[in-house]
């Protein structure tokens, strides 16, 4: 390994250069696993804006993985199969907005870093339509 710079110890060129690999693989997870692409923007504050919203993907991403020690393709694919659903019933168009029954394998991935479930009910409301009989 070479550098321009002497006042450096070998250690910190090392330590340096492992870095800039650890940088290098999470933006390969941005665009590959979390299929993101970049977006053009031109003012200044949305630039920072999205590059703080990938930072803190990534950064889920890795907590989550850490946490359960499954990869986020794993994960990914056990949390698709939690779904919000809005039903419709009776007469007066009751509507309520619930959350599919979560696998064990989902429940398992909310409790490795001790986060809630999301509420098997979220609403339950009166419909301004009526449903024609």
């Amino acid at each position: 390994m070479r550098t321009s710079d002497f006042i450096l110890t070998p250690e910190q060129v090392v330590l340096g250069y492992k870095q800039l690999l650890e940088v290098e693989e999470a933006w390969r997870t941005l665009k590959h696993t979390l299929s993101l692409r970049l977006v053009y923007h031109r003012l200044e504050d949305r630039i920072r804006a999205h590059v703080l919203l990938c930072w803190l993907v990534l950064l889920l991403v890795r907590v989550a993985e850490n946490a359960t020690g499954s990869s986020w393709a794993v994960l990914r694919n056990e949390l698709q199969l939690l779904h919000l659903v809005e039903l419709q019933a009776g007469r007066e168009s009751m509507l309520v907005t619930i959350t599919t029954s979560p696998t064990a394998a989902v429940r398992s991935i909310f409790e490795a870093p001790d986060i809630s479930l999301p509420p098997r009910v979220y609403e339950a409301r009166l419909s301004r339509r009526r449903v024609k009989n």
